[in-house]
């Protein structure tokens, strides 16, 4: 008998560890960010997000259609992968729930400093420059509220496989 799984039916054993979705979290900067169009149409962007409190948050500004479209249709999707850190690769998880839109000052006042701290964290320089280009007056904040998740490790999947773990990096 062998001590891996040999088929990949159900792959839904191979799930993500809190640890190391702890470690995607903190480590990743860009999730995709879903939601659908009043035809019902499915669409993503690629968006930087902060994880905190048990939420996400991304933001852009109040032209963009998906504003009005998690206004009118709260039901979104995030999905988070390791592709591009150092991390390994093949680790993803992707949550569903529903968003909120915020355009109050307390909540960009917090915010737009933390995800500048994320995506230039090698200067207090540049972050300040970042938060000085984040606030516009028609930006809002996007909080996503996960209810469940859904999580997937490949080194999970293939340890112990003879077909070896996944080699790819970008």
């Amino acid at each position: 008998m062998a001590d891996y799984a040999d088929s990949y039916e159900d792959v839904s054993m191979f799930t993500l560890s809190g640890e190391r979705e702890r470690v995607l979290l903190d480590t990743q900067t860009e999730c995709t960010f879903m939601w659908s169009t009043a035809g019902g149409d499915p669409v993503g962007v690629i968006m930087n997000f902060v994880a905190r409190d048990d939420r996400f948050w991304v933001t852009c500004t109040r032209r963009r259609k998906r504003v009005a479209a998690v206004e009118a249709r709260p039901r979104v999707a995030v999905a988070v992968s390791s592709r591009g850190t150092k991390i390994g690769v093949s680790q993803a998880i992707t949550y569903k729930g529903r968003a909120i839109v915020h355009d109050d000052a307390e909540t960009k006042a917090w915010f737009y400093p933390a995800l500048a701290a994320r995506v230039r964290p090698d200067s207090a320089d540049e972050q300040a420059a970042f938060v000085d280009h984040l606030d516009s007056e028609g930006r809002v904040v996007i909080e996503i509220v996960p209810d469940t998740r859904i999580g997937f490790d490949a080194e999970e999947m293939f340890r112990g496989s003879p077909a070896g773990a996944s080699q790819t990096e970008v």
